[in-house]
């Protein structure tokens, strides 16, 4: 393959550990913030000699981005800095990225691999739905279509018309979207009758954590060839870091680019590989913005063993969830990742849902799903269905729920990130305790 290269974990294990050396003294001599952070560790380059010195590394998160804003993590002159991406910024500051021409090289790189191992060829022509800008995701999937040279049709997430024209006019064969605006496009193509103009072939997600049942849906109304599954987070330079092969056994990783560490969230301990856990990574590369333990949040398993596909780089498997989208109900803690995974696996239902909790007046939390039935699937099993759903629940994740099942579509589609958890209980609280203060203040 002329993108991914062969490799053994023995040369893994080497360029790894000369890359980590390089890392922590380009950090330590170009960013003050590293600098203090390892200082207040004691901890100093000359110490960090092999790949079992990585956890006497302090960590860092998005909320030291945000501190160090506007140029966080900066390493290297600003002579030296081509581009900035930014992520979303939902909360707080923006977490401002920078990057350096090698940066851009090796991400591109990355990318052409990711484009490799899910069979492209320079034939294809790839229409990009996802957003450009201050995101990562458009000019990562753009970058790497041009250096791996098939044709880019960059569209971003523009309307349905104009998505629908370009896939017929342009002959488009592979789609990169989100999986919301995968299903919206699936679903409006049926609707508009073009299905049996569109060429695609195959199509890569990311983005966004989906379900089985939401990629089985998309496969069945497009009638592709191959759904894959990419990853990347604007801090770990953007999309391209890893994508499923063809036999979607999980996220094959390019462990010459940065190290992955799967952690427990609460006592950052390695987990066994199989287990699930944080994902922490450390890049190896990277000159304007290197990152060192850097938490990402995503929960995630290292898959042990070799793939059989041939491609000699690790796996990870999807992104199961966040821990910051984990919620507590009733003691109990959960990842919508797990509701998507008890709901994929009950014949007769769509891959659309909704998670509502609440406070009841008498104090107990209730969880409330809402859950479409499947396309052709009658009104009349509703009532089946939702027992179903609410048995599984209770038996898999040890918590009762009450179930809505919804008409197929009821549910809003959307050409960005679908939002599944609708805690109502953070409003009532918030609420609870302007009124608490108010009395306070006024018997005070």
């Amino acid at each position: 393959m002329p993108f991914i290269p062969q490799t053994s974990p023995e040369q893994l294990i080497d360029i790894q550990t000369a890359g980590l050396r390089w890392t922590v003294e380009h950090a330590y001599a170009g960013s003050p913030f590293y600098r203090e952070r390892m200082d207040q560790a004691g901890v100093r380059p000359e110490d960090v000699r092999t790949l079992d010195d990585l956890h006497r590394l302090p960590f860092c998160d998005a909320g030291d981005l945000q501190t160090g804003y506007p140029y966080p993590l900066r390493s290297v002159p600003f002579e030296d800095i081509v581009r900035i991406h930014a992520s979303s910024g939902t909360t707080g500051k923006r977490k401002v990225l920078c990057y350096t021409q090698r940066d851009i090289d090796d991400w591109r790189n990355m990318f052409a691999r990711c484009y490799e191992l899910a069979g492209l060829t320079p034939a294809d022509r790839v229409q990009i739905a996802v957003g450009y800008g201050l995101w990562t995701a458009g000019a990562g999937f753009q970058l790497g279509c041009e250096r791996f040279g098939a044709m880019a049709v960059p569209l971003g997430p523009a309307n349905s018309d104009m998505h629908c024209e370009m896939m017929v006019d342009m002959e488009t064969t592979v789609f990169c979207a989100t999986a919301s605006m995968a299903l919206l496009m699936a679903e409006e193509l049926h609707r508009r009758g073009l299905i049996d103009r569109v060429k695609v072939s195959k199509i890569i997600l990311g983005a966004e954590r989906h379900g089985d049942s939401m990629r089985q849906r998309i496969k069945e109304l497009l009638g592709v060839e191959h759904i894959f599954d990419i990853y990347g987070l604007t801090e770990l330079y953007g999309p391209g870091t890893g994508l499923d092969c063809a036999l979607h056994r999980g996220i094959h990783y390019w462990a010459d680019y940065f190290i992955l560490e799967i952690l427990d969230p609460v006592t950052l301990e390695p987990v066994p590989p199989g287990e699930p856990g944080e994902m922490v990574v450390t890049t190896l590369r990277k000159q304007a913005a290197p990152l060192i333990r850097y938490r990402t949040h995503d929960v995630s398993r290292l898959i042990p063993g070799e793939c059989p596909c041939g491609v000699d780089f690790p796996l990870h498997d999807r992104v199961l969830g966040r821990t910051d989208d984990m919620f507590i109900y009733r003691a109990v803690n959960i990842y919508p990742g797990q509701i998507d995974d008890v709901l994929s696996r009950i014949p007769g239902l769509g891959s659309e849902y909704q998670i509502h909790l609440l406070h009841r007046d008498d104090g107990r939390d209730i969880m409330t799903l809402k859950v479409e039935r499947g396309p052709n699937v009658d009104a009349s099993a509703d009532k089946d269905l939702a027992e179903a759903v609410a048995g599984e629940i209770r038996r898999k994740i040890m918590v009762r729920s009450q179930v809505e099942i919804l008409d197929y579509a009821a549910l809003p589609r959307t050409e960005r990130k679908s939002k599944r958890v609708f805690d109502h209980r953070e409003s009532m609280s918030s609420f609870l305790d302007q009124a608490e203060a108010k009395t306070e203040t006024k018997t005070g």
